[in-house]
């Protein structure tokens, strides 16, 4: 999800561009940053081979202005296309808000595309991230050059749930700020809609034949990490520290006037009276506990609506700087 820095007053955002070797994913980064103004952007860092091949990642960091006071910011990177590099592909995709996937046109790719989206998926699913939830747009690059397959040819390969595409040639710039738009209004959509607490929307499958059933034999076979679980186990840990801590003040206070004993500050008694007076001292310290917890979670429930309320306030705003709506 977006990151939102409170004490830095910063909004930032995690956009990945994955496809397989020489697509065109540093060719799209590297037209954005000689198109951005200087003032917005930040240095294009690249390590590539003497194949002129990315060896790691490209990030570049685009500040798109304050909105409510924070100043936002979009991360771009790439992922090498290399398979021998998948560690480093993995590594990347840690904390990704959206997700670019360039693929080649070229009909001697096809392979290689569909390869490489496996490889994303499957990469996706050891990070524990939902498939499905991820915000994903598909650049068809290479528009430009002949041999290629058709838009219908690569929807029915490599695009079997229907996500967005751009037409597109990164070397000419054709289509590189639409599919970074495009890319950019779907994360929005997706933080606004989780801040509201709504649940995100399958996308519609699309009946398809040949390469791309091995993509759906194994989205169905592993199939992604519900986040519903995810919620579900965090919300039961915050419950049982909750119910440790709260035990542990009670043990406190009833320990306390035993360990004050036991220093020599007076005999333990045995007596009625001191059993009643132990049994009052537990009963209270279980009613002050009780007490506390409510009102913590009272306190903790407070908070959370306010800062879900913040979040939308300053999404809604970004949006709407944007895209003018």
């Amino acid at each position: 999800m977006v990151s939102i820095n409170y004490a830095f007053r910063e909004i930032s955002c995690k956009i990945v561009y994955y496809g397989p070797g020489l697509s065109g994913k540093t060719t799209n980064l590297q037209y954005v940053h000689d198109r951005v103004p200087a003032k917005s952007r930040g240095d294009l860092i690249s390590l590539a081979t003497e194949a002129d091949r990315t060896l790691y990642f490209d990030f570049l960091p685009i500040h798109v202005g304050d909105i409510g006071g924070f100043s936002t910011k979009f991360q771009l990177y790439t992922v090498p296309g290399q398979v021998f590099y998948n560690a480093t592909r993995k590594l990347v995709l840690r904390g990704v808000d959206g997700i670019v996937f360039v693929a080649d046109s070229q009909l001697a790719k096809m392979d290689e595309n569909i390869e490489s989206l496996a490889n994303m998926y499957e990469n996706l699913r050891e990070n524990d991230i939902d498939v499905q939830a991820m915000p994903l747009v598909l650049q068809y690059n290479k528009r430009d050059l002949p041999d290629i397959a058709s838009i219908e040819e690569l929807e029915r390969t490599i695009n079997p749930d229907g996500r967005p595409y751009v037409e597109a040639s990164a070397v000419k710039g054709v289509g590189v700020f639409d599919t970074m738009k495009r890319i950019t209004k779907l994360v929005l959509e997706d933080t606004k809609r989780k801040t509201s607490g709504q649940q995100p929307s399958t996308p519609t499958a699309i009946k398809s034949s040949g390469p791309s059933a091995t993509i759906d034999d194994m989205l169905t076979s592993s199939g992604p990490v519900s986040e519903l679980r995810q919620t579900a186990a965090a919300r039961s840990e915050d419950g049982w520290n909750t119910d440790r801590h709260g035990a542990g003040a009670a043990a406190v206070a009833v320990a306390e006037p035993i360990a004050a004993s036991k220093a020599g500050s007076g005999p333990i008694s045995t007596s009625a009276e001191n059993s009643q007076s132990s049994e009052a001292t537990i009963a209270g310290a279980a009613r002050s506990t009780t007490r506390s917890d409510s009102a913590a979670s009272v306190v903790t429930a407070q908070r959370s609506t306010r800062i879900r309320r913040r979040q939308r306030s300053l999404f809604d705003r970004l949006f709407g700087w944007l895209f003018g709506r």
